[in-house]
């Protein structure tokens, strides 16, 4: 028997997961349960661990698993919280229909802070990805290097995909290019005549440029993780 908060967190998880193949943050987990503080919501998993209905992956990053539902759950009907799953940028293509997995996108090669761009520019291999995720437009694929923007839902071995184009809004993710020299994937930020080019993991510091040194060549529309 799940309490009434053990069972909505639950379906929250479980939703977010089918939804985006990312299990949420504990902040997410915290607004969709309004709950004051995350301690909240490591009591809850724990419980939820104890009783079989949660696992928590080793090694990876915010990466929890539902190993079953109560019997009375309804997955269709996920608790609506303030912090409820909203369609984001951050998509899995994982579990995708065989019908759905019809494009192919380059994986360009892979990235991470300070790529030489070299090492970006020669096509390593080729994912398929569900033509809804994808829309207009024309798109590559980079292998994630490194932790920088686990903030973000990123992890060391995704595969980003991108859209090709130097249009991104202020807080985008995207791969820009840094003095002709460097690729790297970060959230931009525009302040007045400078880019700030923002990593999702506090080791990792906020580069400031001027706006002729960084060009972005892509922006994040989704990514793909493959577990063992």
């Amino acid at each position: 028997m799940l309490t009434s908060k053990q069972r909505e967190l639950l379906l929250f998880i479980h939703q977010r997961i089918r939804e985006t193949g990312v299990s949420p943050s504990f902040d997410e987990m915290k607004d969709a349960l309004d709950l004051a503080s995350k301690s909240g919501i490591h009591r809850l998993i724990t419980a939820l661990e104890e009783r079989g209905f949660l696992r928590r992956l080793p090694n990876r990053a915010r990466a929890l698993e539902v190993t079953k539902l109560p019997d009375s759950a309804a997955p269709s009907a996920p608790p609506r919280g303030r912090g409820a799953f909203k369609p984001s940028l951050v998509s899995s293509g994982a579990g995708l229909r065989p019908e759905a997995a019809a494009n192919d996108v380059p994986v360009l090669g892979r990235i991470a802070a300070g790529t030489p761009i070299a090492a970006i520019q020669n096509e390593i291999g080729r994912v398929s990805v569900s033509p809804e995720l994808l829309g207009a437009g024309e798109h590559f694929a980079l292998e994630v290097v490194g932790d920088s923007m686990i903030g973000a839902g990123i992890l060391e071995g995704d595969t980003v995909i991108l859209r090709r184009g130097d249009d991104a809004q202020s807080g985008d993710i995207v791969v820009a290019l840094v003095e002709n020299e460097e690729a790297t994937l970060k959230r931009i930020r525009r302040k007045g005549n400078s880019i700030a080019l923002e990593a999702a993991n506090p080791a990792f510091g906020t580069r400031i440029f001027g706006p002729d040194q960084v060009r972005v060549q892509g922006k994040l529309v989704g990514l793909v993780r493959r577990y063992n």
